[in-house]
C-alpha cells in the first residue's frame, strides 16, 4: 500500500498483493494482526459461490434465522414491481438534480459531482423508505447532515493510523449525531404506524413506503392475511436500524456509482455517443419530453442494454461493495487445483475489487469496455460466470440493487443527452502545485468510503448533439 497514494482505500490491498506475488494465486491467507483480524482472501468466482450460495457464511452465524425472517419482511419494498411505481418520484428528484447542473453551467465553475449526487440519492431514498421529502438538493437538512457526519466519523477499527482509529472525539461525535438521527427516525416511524392504526388508506396507498410494506408484512399471519398493525418495541428497534442502513447504503453507494459512470463516459466520448443514440431510439429525439415519457412508460428503461452495460462496467472497475463473512470451523473452500482452505477462526474476505480487475477473468481488466456485457458467450470478452459481483450473488445479495439500477438509469437518461462533463483533476492538481496522484494511472481512484478522489471535481456544459 505504500506504493499507492496515502489516501487510497484499503480495498486496493488484495489487488496489490496479487500484482506483487502473482504466484500466490487468487485465494490466500493474510495475517495483519494486531491491526486487523487474520483473514482468508478469496478471489475466484468458484470460491465466491461456495461461501455465498452453496454454503452461506454469515457475519454472525447465530443470526442466520433472524436474518432470513427480516429479509422476507423487507423484500416487498424492493421488488421490481414496486420499484416501477416509484419512477415518477425518482424522475422528479432527478429533474431537480438537472436544474442544479444548469446553475453550474451558468457559473462555468468547478464543482464536486458527488455533492450533487449525494443529495439526489438522499432525497430519493428518503421518500422511498420513510415517505419524507428531505429536499436536501435545495437546502441543507440538519438531520441528514447528522447522518452524513456519522458516516464520515465511522471507524472499521482497522485504520492504519492509530490516532485515527482511537480518536477520543469520535465517540462523542457519534453519540450526539446518533441521538439526532434516532429521534427523527423514531418520530417518523411512529407517524407511519399511526396511519396504519387509523386506517389512513388514501395516504398509505399514495406513498406506499418500504417501512409501510414492512409494517404490513409484520402484521400478517403465515397465510398472508393482515391481522392488524400490532407492532412491538423489538420490531421498531429493528426497523429503525434497517432504516438507517437503507438511508446510508441506499444513498452513498448509489451516489458514488453514479459519479463513476459519469466520469467514465466523459473519458470515452465514443461510448457516450452510442448511449445518446440508444436513448434517441427509445425515447425519441425531443429531450424536453424525456422525463414525461419515462414517467408514463417506465418499462422503456428495460430497453437500454448499452446503458445497463455502461453501469455494470463502471461497477466492475469501481466496486462499491466490500462484503465480509465469518468463517466456520469444519468448513473449507476448495480451489480448481483441489487445494483446501479452512475458514474457521478467520474473517473471510470475498474481494470484489480484486476479482473485478483480475486478468484471469477479464481481458484488458483496466479498460472500460461496456460491450463485455453485450457480446455472446463465444466472444473472448464475455464475462466468466460469477465474475461480475456488482451487487453480490445469492440469498444475501444487495436488497436494494433494483432501486440502485433504476436510479442510475434515470440519471443517465435525463442527463446524458443534455450535458457534457469534463473531470477537473488536472486543473486542481496543477493549481495546488502537486504532482497528480494516481493508482495505476487512474486519477479518480477510490478513497474513504469508496468514493472517487476529491468527490469527482468536474466542469459541466450544455451538450451540442
Amino acid at each position: 500500500m505504500g506504493q499507492l497514494p496515502k489516501d487510497a482505500h484499503a480495498v486496493y490491498l488484495a489487488s496489490e498483493i496479487r500484482r506483487t506475488y502473482p504466484e500466490l494465486g487468487p485465494n490466500y491467507y493474510l495475517d495483519l494482526m494486531p491491526f486487523a483480524p487474520s483473514m482468508l482472501v478469496i478471489g475466484t468466482p468458484e470460491a465466491h459461490y461456495q461461501i455465498a450460495q452453496d454454503h452461506l457464511l454469515h457475519k454472525l452465524p447465530n443470526l442466520k434465522n433472524f436474518w432470513k425472517k427480516w429479509r422476507a419482511i423487507f423484500n416487498p419494498g424492493f421488488s421490481p414491481a414496486h420499484m416501477m411505481k416509484l419512477v415518477p418520484a425518482i424522475v422528479k428528484e432527478t429533474e431537480t438534480f438537472c436544474n442544479n447542473l444548469d446553475k453550474h453551467v451558468q457559473k462555468q465553475d468547478i464543482f464536486t459531482m458527488k455533492s450533487l449526487t449525494d443529495h439526489l440519492t438522499l432525497d430519493i431514498i428518503g421518500q422511498i423508505v420513510l415517505g419524507v421529502h428531505f429536499d436536501s438538493q435545495r437546502q441543507p437538512n440538519a438531520v441528514m447532515e447528522s447522518l452524513r457526519t456519522q458516516i464520515r466519523w465511522f471507524s472499521f477499527g482497522t485504520e492504519p493510523k492509530l490516532a485515527d482509529r482511537y480518536n477520543p472525539i469520535r465517540p462523542l461525535v457519534q453519540w450526539y449525531h446518533s441521538r439526532v438521527v434516532n429521534k427523527y427516525i423514531s418520530e417518523r416511524f411512529d407517524q407511519r404506524l399511526a396511519m396504519h392504526q387509523a386506517g389512513d388508506c388514501s395516504e398509505l396507498q399514495r406513498t406506499r413506503t418500504i417501512i409501510d410494506l414492512a409494517i404490513t408484512a409484520y402484521s400478517s399471519d403465515e397465510s398472508g392475511r393482515t391481522t392488524g398493525p400490532v407492532v412491538d418495541p423489538f420490531f421498531k428497534r429493528v426497523c429503525m436500524s434497517q432504516i438507517k442502513l437503507f438511508l446510508f447504503s441506499g444513498h452513498d453507494t448509489t451516489s458514488s456509482a453514479t459519479c463513476y459512470h459519469i466520469y467514465l463516459l466523459a473519458q470515452h466520448p465514443q461510448i457516450m455517443t452510442r448511449v445518446r443514440e440508444e436513448h434517441d431510439a427509445v425515447f425519441g429525439t425531443d429531450t424536453s419530453s424525456t422525463a414525461a415519457t419515462v414517467c408514463s412508460s417506465p418499462h422503456l428503461l428495460n430497453q437500454l442494454p448499452l446503458s445497463t452495460a455502461v453501469i455494470k462496467e463502471s461497477l466492475r472497475l469501481f466496486s462499491t461493495v466490500t462484503p465480509s463473512r465469518r468463517g466456520e470451523r469444519g468448513f473449507s473452500i476448495t480451489d480448481n487445483e483441489g487445494r483446501s482452505f479452512p475458514t474457521g477462526d478467520f474473517l473471510v474476505l470475498p474481494c470484489t475489487q480484486s476479482i473485478h480487475n483480475d486478468p484471469l477473468f477479464w481481458p484488458q481488466p483496466e479498460a472500460f469496455i461496456p460491450d463485455r456485457f453485450l457480446v455472446g458467450p463465444d466472444d473472448p470478452l464475455h464475462p466468466v460466470k460469477g465474475a461480475w459481483r456488482g451487487f453480490e450473488h445469492g440469498p444475501r445479495n444487495c436488497i436494494g440493487q433494483e432501486l440502485a439500477m433504476l436510479e442510475m438509469k434515470i440519471v443517465l437518461v435525463l442527463a446524458s443527452r443534455t450535458y457534457d462533463f469534463v473531470p477537473a483533476y488536472d486543473e486542481l492538481d496543477k493549481k495546488a502545485g502537486r504532482e497528480q496522484p494516481t493508482v495505476h494511472g487512474e486519477t479518480a481512484y477510490q478513497v474513504d468510503i469508496l468514493q472517487p478522489r476529491g468527490n469527482l471535481p468536474v466542469r459541466v456544459s450544455k451538450a451540442h448533439v
